[in-house]
Formats: structure tokens, sequence, C-alpha cells
């Protein structure tokens, strides 16, 4: 009985670690506040000029496990993060973590 006992308490602890290492998606990645520049960047702040170029917009953002940008909006990146900015204004939408490109 006793053997039995350390076997289900391995089997749900191995469990337990999988679940708790497995990312709930794409969501577990999102950043509400990132540093890049030397600068602390919330969402809804504006990004500086050059992250509105066209030489910082990521064209291919499915290889690197992004939503497609909404209409009006890019990809660029960002002290090691992916940020999603207003065309137009350069104001901060979304901000993943860089780590999502490993995701899978």
């Amino acid at each position: 009985m006793a053997k039995c006992k350390w076997l289900l308490m391995g089997a749900l602890m191995s469990l337990a670690g999988a679940a708790w290492s497995a990312p709930a998606g794409i969501k577990a990645y999102a950043e509400q506040e990132f540093i890049a520049d030397f600068t602390k960047f919330r969402i809804g702040d504006t990004a500086p000029a050059q992250y509105q170029t066209p030489e910082y917009t990521i064209k291919q953002y499915q290889l690197r496990n992004l939503p497609a940008p909404d209409a009006g909006t890019h990809w660029t990146y960002m002290g090691e993060n992916y940020v999603l900015i207003g065309d137009a204004d350069g104001k901060i939408h979304k901000a993943y973590n860089g780590d999502i490109f490993y995701h899978r």
C-alpha cells in the first residue's frame, strides 16, 4: 500500500510540474510595461520615432508567433520585446516578451 501511495505521489508531482511550466497560450507573454533604450514604456505610451520607421517594422510576424496586427498598426521590436504600435501616432497597443518567439 505504501508503494502505491509513493507512486501516486510521484505521478501527481510530475503532472503538477508539467502544468506549471506550460504557458497558457500567448497571453503568458503579454507585458503591461517594459524597458527599451533605458526608458520604461507602458501600454498607451508613444514609441520613439525610430520604431515607427519601415526599417523596424516586423513583416513576418507569424514566424515570431505574433498575432496579425490590427488595421493601422504594425509590430516592431523594442528592448527585447515585440510591440504593436499605431502607424499614425506611434501609440503602444500591445507588448509581448521576446520569448514568445520560442512558443510552441
